[in-house]
């Protein structure tokens, strides 16, 4: 039932805010970001609270800088594309292409400057995607990636795709690598929302000038076992999630 006042929820404040917030696409880029995007994210927050009782344990926060830098974020759930929101002053976000094209949201998305990619275009798709981003930058701004591009399942193998490479290589901007387990309380394509406490943890940043290689192996090796660890504290606790079927713990 909560499960089921939550999702009615969602599916009534996210409409509100663009419907009504239409005035402000006449406002600078920064309000919109602030008023619209940011508002959608804190009342989803405070219903999920009140309504599925799962709150937001986030660490690391001294590991947070100003001015532009790339955010790469663990995808488990549609959690990671709003909760984020509140931890940064003007984020842009990195989305389907396809979304551009949604009324309201689409219009909105334009006017917040948000980063367009399109899925399986490769070496062309990669090409805008930094071109965008190099204009984000220059707006001093934080880019919002997710690095695998789709969502994985809690303790899926890990599948990191070359955009969040070249922007590293091409951007020359820190990175701050964040892990979480959001994906143990809202699941991909289930309509149950768990209790609890989704943690989300805010890594030290990765400096520019390493090369490719390297750069991917700092970004996975600090994301994964991390993920994994607060995955695991999790479901040690007292009152812990279910445990996602086909769900192996790490060695």
């Amino acid at each position: 039932m909560r499960s089921l006042l939550y999702n009615i929820a969602f599916y009534l404040i996210v409409p509100f805010y663009l419907i009504f917030g239409i005035p402000l696409l006449l406002a600078s880029r920064r309000t919109v970001v602030r008023g619209i995007y940011g508002g959608i994210s804190r009342s989803l927050l405070w219903w999920l609270k009140a309504i599925v009782g799962l709150e937001t344990d986030a660490r690391g926060l001294q590991n947070l800088r100003k001015g532009p830098v790339i955010i790469a974020v663990k995808h488990q759930s549609t959690w990671d594309t709003f909760a984020l929101t509140p931890y940064f002053d003007e984020p842009a976000m990195i989305l389907k292409s396809e979304l551009m094209a949604i009324p309201f949201l689409g219009w909105f998305a334009t006017k917040m400057d948000m980063i367009p990619v399109k899925r399986g275009k490769g070496r062309v798709a990669i090409k805008r995607l930094v071109e965008s981003a190099r204009k984000s930058v220059e707006q001093g701004r934080e880019i919002f990636i997710f690095p695998e591009g789709n969502r994985r399942e809690p303790g899926a193998e890990p599948r990191y795709k070359r955009g969040i490479v070249a922007m590293y290589r091409e951007l020359g901007v820190p990175v701050i690598p964040v892990a979480l387990n959001s994906g143990l309380y809202w699941r991909r394509r289930e309509f149950n929302r768990h209790p609890g406490k989704v943690i989300v943890e805010f890594l030290p940043a990765i400096e520019p000038g390493l090369n490719n290689e390297e750069f991917l192996l700092a970004l996975q090796g600090a994301i994964e076992p991390a993920t994994d660890r607060l995955i695991a504290e999790a479901l040690a606790g007292t009152t812990p999630p279910p445990t996602p079927k086909n769900y192996v713990a790490s060695v």
